[in-house]
């Protein structure tokens, strides 16, 4: 954190003496919009017949072409004109390219992108991209290039005048590398691999409780588990090179990694803390008031100024179809056509490895292999930075890369070398392709076909069709190890972690109209312990799906205002399993009396996170506490705070239901005395945060929604970017997720197969990212009551709903 902050604070000083210099007026022209006026004619080069684009009361627009390219064409004109430096800042993320605009303050984090050589993937598969792919994304780089083209200094987006730059015409390959940024934000298996190793001194049963991956919270839906001799994610077997001093040296500079990692993809609303928390549900018609199926989701990411997602209709012959994309990228990620709806949330799979790799030190290129040694690739990037504060004059800095037959040195330390393999970079692994089939898929057989050609990070897929039929595939591509799992470090030299293929597509985890009608998944485990292949052991918490599954069970008639309200739901599982433990405790050692009222405020809390609660903070700071002292007893003060696990409730429910004795700190007689010392501790914090009354102690002034856009904090003119911190109800984290994780909800969908132009969707903000626009965060109202907006889909809906905005003509 402290980090971060320095590098912002460099950062904006360099930008306002920028500003003072250049004499930048903050009462500046807008940029126009080249559709602005109603009606208006452009005539551009690119397209082959002319494409009408409308917009509706929020801004979201309807574009039709005469073909597929000419659709692809005007989606990147259209998506240029409303997020063209969002589009700029993703792009720039992905390649590493982001000293150039920002100084050295990004320097470390151009360094990481270009260590992983996402830009040379993403250059390498344009190679790889089918004749339709490479024909479309080339349509839309036009599209992109073509709104370029009308930009002159007064007109382009502030961020570029602020900064004084122009951007570059886009390419095929900077919309793969955004989708590498995608995968990068969903991925983060090497690091739970080399956390695991350094437990390895730990009593079995300790560790084995530490690396919990059940529950029985959890809501599977492929396979049982039956009789599970042990945790199968405790077993630290033969593939693990690291002793655990070793693997113990690494963390601190693995975590370093991290932040430049976190930092850098918070910059563009894409970071997913442990790998994001995400909802989807999908319920059969016998379920539903209208009889027909209705699907569910909203996708977790912390927000971001503009949103992640750009809401857009699309139609062309052999095609209708709506919901969000991803800026840089043509068709819809999210959303539903005539006759199908689909939605998704992060499998959480583990697509990463790393490996010990043995240098010569004679020969320091050449690595060990296990047919003897071989050279590794050197490849020196050329990185440009903006070197003063009063100019925009740059150097060269070069960054040398290594890379051996695993994937580039990621990581040096003590004189080891350790090498990432990683699905993303493969170029054969394009994470957009699919996504045209699935746009145009019209039942469960061409789904999953369109799903087979994914191969990005993989996902939980639901689906639901005009038939009544519903679905759920988990997509994308998982290795297969030739030991079997890849949840340990690897010896490079020997083989024995070596990828040997990818789960087939076919035995990847499937359900089709399942007995119960309902198909849910919230990143927890779907899978039971006889599935054949490994997926993973870091799974979510199931706290959120066994919620959601509960309320779906608890109606028999379900309409889209029930899954409206259960995307809204703030009850915390993990939170009353912690509230209940403190009663408990209690009963058999009384304390104060001060402290006994704390108590049966716990033990009648409802368990709704909402904004007024004053119990909610108390509880999430004591829970903080809780966690800090069990496990700083169990692995010390440095590794306790280096530990994390995407699963860390499970063992927390299972800690403070069960309060074992040999996990309670040596310093306390009782569970009992060491909650009191957390609430002790929870009072300090809060007194110190909110102020002395604990009246004030609030959820909505405990965590505010907070909007941040990369310039806002620049002095003399960021203020046009801020949006004021708010109360919401809501958690995940400190208090244990609930169903509606408040500000890190990045979208939320509710397809009404009955009905299309029923259906609800909507993002936090808006559909432009110029914040002179009146649709710039007019979204962020129905957002924060979680009350989406019907989008109009049929023609009729349509034409009632927009007014034509402008015909793009060849």
């Amino acid at each position: 954190m402290i980090s971060k902050i320095a590098g912002a604070s460099r950062f904006y000083l360099i930008l306002s003496l920028l500003l003072i210099i250049w004499g930048f007026t903050l009462n500046r022209l807008h940029a126009a919009s080249a559709m602005q006026a109603p009606g208006t004619v452009l005539q551009t080069n690119g397209l082959r017949s002319q494409a009408m684009i409308r917009r509706d009361d929020r801004g979201i627009p309807y574009i039709e072409a005469a073909n597929d390219e000419d659709l692809a064409f005007a989606q990147g004109y259209v998506t240029a004109n409303d997020r063209l430096w969002q589009m700029d800042l993703l792009r720039r993320t992905a390649r590493g390219e982001l000293a150039e605009i920002f100084g050295m303050a990004a320097l470390d984090e151009d360094k990481r992108r270009r260590t992983l050589g996402l830009a040379v993937v993403a250059e390498q598969s344009v190679g790889h991209l089918t004749p339709t792919g490479k024909t479309l994304l080339g349509a839309y780089a036009r599209g992109v290039n073509a709104y370029i083209a009308t930009l002159d200094e007064k007109s382009l987006p502030i961020e570029f005048r602020l900064l004084k730059y122009r951007p570059r015409e886009w390419r095929i390959s900077d919309s793969i590398a955004i989708c590498k940024i995608f995968s990068e934000a969903l991925s983060t298996g090497w690091t739970f691999d080399v956390m695991r190793a350094s437990l390895n001194d730990l009593p079995a049963a300790q560790r084995e409780l530490l690396l919990l991956d059940t529950s029985p919270l959890d809501v599977l839906l492929v396979g049982r588990d039956g009789l599970v001799k042990k945790n199968a994610s405790a077993s630290l077997g033969g593939a693990s090179q690291l002793n655990v001093p070793v693997a113990r040296e690494l963390l601190p500079a693995l975590n370093a990694a991290e932040e430049t990692r976190r930092r850098s993809l918070e910059r563009v609303g894409l970071f997913a803390e442990d790998l994001a928390a995400s909802n989807n549900w999908v319920i059969s018609g016998r379920h539903t008031f209208s009889g027909k199926p209705l699907l569910a989701n909203d996708p977790h990411l912390l927000p971001s100024v503009p949103s992640v997602w750009h809401m857009i209709h699309l139609t062309a012959p052999g095609v209708r179809v709506a919901g969000v994309a991803a800026p840089g990228l043509p068709g819809i990620i999210i959303g539903h056509n005539e006759t199908i709806a689909w939605g998704s949330t992060n499998l959480e799979a583990d697509a990463q490895d790393v490996y010990l790799e043995t240098f010569d030190p004679d020969q320091p290129r050449r690595y060990r292999t296990p047919d003897g040694w071989r050279e590794a690739e050197v490849r020196t990037e050329k990185i440009t930075v903006r070197k003063s504060p009063v100019g925009t004059a740059t150097e060269t800095i070069n960054h040398e890369v290594t890379v051996t037959r695993h994937g580039p040195i990621i990581l040096e330390k003590g004189g080891k070398h350790y090498a990432l393999r990683w699905t993303a970079l493969d170029p054969t692994t394009i994470e957009w392709t699919g996504f045209y089939q699935l746009n145009r898929a019209r039942n469960w057989k061409e789904f999953c076909k369109a799903l087979s050609q994914y191969s990005g990070a993989a996902q939980n897929y639901v689906y639901a069709d005009v038939g009544g039929n519903i679905g759920y595939y988990a997509a994308g591509r998982i290795p297969i190890r030739k030991n079997g799992a890849g949840n340990l470090p690897h010896e490079g030299a020997n083989g024995a972690g070596d990828w040997i293929g990818y789960i087939p597509f076919s035995q990847l985890p499937h359900v089709y109209n399942p007995p119960s009608g309902m198909i849910v998944t919230a990143n927890n485990r779907v899978i039971g312990r006889n599935y054949p292949y490994y997926l993973t052991h870091d799974w979510a918490a199931p706290h959120r799906a066994r919620r959601i599954f509960d309320l779906l069970r608890s109606k028999t008639r379900l309409t889209v205002d029930d899954c409206r309200a259960i995307q809204g739901d703030v009850y915390s599982l993990s939170g009353v399993t912690f509230a209940q433990g403190i009663a408990r405790s209690e009963q058999s050692h009384p304390g104060s009396e001060k402290w006994l009222a704390t108590v049966r405020r716990f033990a009648d809390w409802d368990g709704r996170v909402i904004e007024e609660s004053t119990v909610a903070p108390l509880l999430a700071e004591m829970r903080t506490a809780f966690r800090k002292r069990l496990l700083t007893a169990a692995l010390g003060p440095e590794r306790a705070q280096q530990f994390r696990r995407p699963n860390l409730d499970t063992v927390l429910d299972r800690l403070i239901v069960e309060q074992p004795s040999n996990w309670l700190p040596s310093e306390f007689r009782s569970y009992t005395d060491l909650l009191q010392a957390c609430y002790a501790e929870a009072v300090e914090i809060l007194t110190k945060r909110l102020g002395p009354d604990p009246a004030q102690w609030t959820w909505g002034r405990y965590a505010p929604a907070r909007f941040s856009h990369p310039l806002a904090d620049a002095p003399l003119v960021g203020g046009q970017f801020k949006i004021a911190p708010f109360a919401i109800a809501g958690a995940r984290g400190a208090i244990g997720a609930t169903p509606n994780v408040g500000m890190t909800v990045s979208m939320r969908f509710i397809a009404d197969i009955s009905n299309w132009d029923n259906s609800r969707q909507n993002i936090p903000l808006g559909i432009s990212g110029d914040p002179s626009s009146r649709h710039w965060k007019d979204q962020l109202d129905e957002w924060r009551t979680v009350t989406p907006q019907s989008f109009p889909f049929t023609a009729k809906a349509v034409a009632q709903s927009a007014k034509l905005e402008a015909v793009l003509k060849p």
